[in-house]
């Protein structure tokens, strides 16, 4: 008998996505694992039981999983279900750790292989691997979805015989895969589309989705972007010239959407109050950072503000499991890809090489220690946030890593939205 595989059903009421789909069950099966996944695992995701079984699978309970040499999740499992994980077996989900200290070293403690599938480094050999992007590029499409669907107008231009209805102004602040996915969206509904970052690069990705690029193009912006591609820190000056151009731009918009997110930090403030005040009447934000503490002073996470003026903040929690049918088979695609790299294709068993690049920059846990660097202490001293980072840092994206895995931002312009910039969400 081969080693096993379990997809249990995610137990968080927000999280509708799941972790395999009927074509991955079926490759799983070809690598040599027998496949269990647990009944109504994909209902949310409308992959109804019989899909998993047809290609392979067998439906079975959320007990199961005591056999299980892998496990493939969307969210970090949680106490109770560790408890009934096997010592050893290899957990592969996005962790998010940060901040999560009594989490991460629970999984040391229940003898868990874990993998943090977000920490995954951004080469050419990881890019199918890559959750970030796959994931952002749909919280991208929904946020435009989002806030046409709370602006009471149309937002492509329109000539009638009654008049015109003019194109709605939309506004997309960090240009990264949630950034560009944005804007593409917003342009193919008709909007006049403009966008901000501080990386001069982007400016060139902005153009070639036919959007306005809006920034304060001086000599600090010019050298505004490091050597992997990422966002440096402004100076006061410049800061406060962004500000005010900023600020007056927001005033003309009818949507606008942040991205501005870097994982392990408070999300950096991109939009004060009083820009939220400048805005018109029946105007909305959408704030995809809003999970950790948002862009928009006033958001709050999982509900919609509608401010004194008649603005609407839209705050949702996991936007892309608002589009669970798209983003599970784009998760699952991701851990197969991921999973394979971690099996002998002559034993066709787990052979997790520790050595190997994307092993070391993804494993949280092993061998009943926290291994990874930056958690390594999670069990021996509480976790202290960092400070927020200033309005100024206009971040590439909702999907940007930490800075150590700068080594693929090459390409300055992507071939359409879906291609992956290597510099932002």
């Amino acid at each position: 008998m081969g080693q096993t595989v379990f997809i249990p059903r995610e137990l968080d009421a927000n999280e509708p996505r799941v972790a395999a789909s009927p074509d991955t069950v079926k490759r799983l099966a070809g690598l040599g694992f027998d496949v269990i996944v647990e009944a109504g695992a994909g209902t949310r995701s409308r992959i109804p039981d019989e899909e998993f079984a047809k290609t392979g699978a067998v439906i079975g309970k959320a007990s199961d999983v005591a056999k299980a040499d892998v496990v493939l999740k969307v969210r970090r499992p949680t106490d109770a279900e560790l408890k009934s994980y096997k010592a050893g077996a290899a957990v592969i989900a996005i962790m998010d750790p940060y901040g999560n200290d009594a989490a991460v070293a629970a999984l040391a403690r229940a003898g868990v292989t874990a993998f943090s599938m977000e920490f995954m480094p951004r080469i050419t050999r990881a890019q199918s691997m890559d959750v970030l992007s796959s994931q952002a590029n749909l919280a991208g499409y929904q946020a435009v979805i989002d806030g046409a669907s709370e602006y009471d107008r149309a937002l492509p231009m329109m000539m009638t015989a009654a008049g015109t209805v003019p194109a709605a102004k939309v506004f997309i602040m960090g240009v990264g895969v949630a950034g560009l996915q944005a804007i593409a969206t917003a342009r193919r509904l008709g909007a006049v589309v403009t966008a901000t970052d501080v990386r001069p690069a982007a400016k060139e990705q902005v153009a070639s989705l036919g959007a306005k690029f809006l920034a304060v193009e001086d000599e600090e912006f010019k050298a505004a972007e490091t050597a992997g591609g990422y966002a440096k820190e402004m100076s006061r000056e410049y800061q406060a010239k962004q500000a005010a151009l900023t600020a007056e731009h927001i005033a003309k918009q009818d949507i606008v959407i942040t991205t501005a997110l870097i994982p392990g930090r408070p999300a950096p403030k991109l939009v004060s109050a009083a820009m939220v005040a400048s805005m018109k009447p029946g105007s909305v934000l959408v704030d995809l950072a809003v999970e950790r503490g948002g862009n928009v002073e006033g958001a709050e996470p999982g509900k919609i503000v509608t401010t004194a003026n008649n603005v609407k903040i839209v705050g949702h929690l996991n936007v892309p499991g608002r589009v669970a049918a798209s983003a599970s088979l784009l998760y699952a695609k991701n851990l197969f890809a991921f999973l394979e790299t971690l099996v002998d294709k002559t034993t066709k068993t787990l052979a997790i090489n520790r050595d190997d690049d994307l092993v070391k920059a993804t494993m949280l846990t092993d061998g009943g220690k926290v291994v990874h660097p930056a958690f390594a202490k999670a069990d021996q001293q509480p976790y202290v946030e960092p400070a927020v980072i200033p309005a100024t840092t206009l971040v590439a994206d909702a999907s940007t890593p930490a800075p150590k895995k700068a080594a693929a931002k090459k390409p300055a312009a992507p071939k359409s939205p879906a291609s992956k910039p290597k510099g932002t969400a």
